[in-house]
């Protein structure tokens, strides 16, 4: 989860700075339609993070807070990647270099949701981290 949260900062740094080249680029790149499309993304991915990363600081502190701030973050991430997997999916374009993040961020969040949805809600801090052992988030 942490290498995630922290890709999402890195790609739009990359992204606002010009560094990816066109030959890795979606199709249509350099269409500023498209551009919009991929800077419409910014609010979400960087709110995943950010929910992320203090979810992350909270667990650490056994704070109560944290496991449902934990979920929050992996819902962004799961309709991050679920909405670009759809754009694609209509747009017809199947470029395993963008498809791969994308249903990535959309399926790595499944387990640790099932996990926290499970562990009832509970207010308990060690009943949060417990029921994330053996998840890699």
């Amino acid at each position: 989860m942490l290498v995630t949260d922290l890709g999402f900062v890195a790609y739009f740094s990359v992204t606002g700075l010009g560094l990816i080249p066109p030959e890795w680029a979606f199709a249509d790149y350099a269409d500023p339609l498209m551009a919009d499309w991929n800077w419409s993304f910014l609010w979400i991915d960087l709110l995943a993070s950010a929910t992320g990363l203090t979810s992350l600081w909270l667990l650490r502190r056994r704070q109560a807070a944290g496991p449902p701030l934990m979920l929050v973050s992996l819902v962004l991430t799961m309709a991050s990647g679920l909405m670009a997997i759809a754009f694609w999916t209509l747009r017809g374009d199947f470029s395993l270099a963008w498809w791969i993040p994308n249903l990535y961020l959309m399926l790595f969040p499944i387990p640790a949701i099932a996990r926290l949805v499970t562990a009832g809600g509970k207010a308990d801090v060690t009943a949060g981290v417990t029921a994330l052992r053996g998840t890699r988030c």
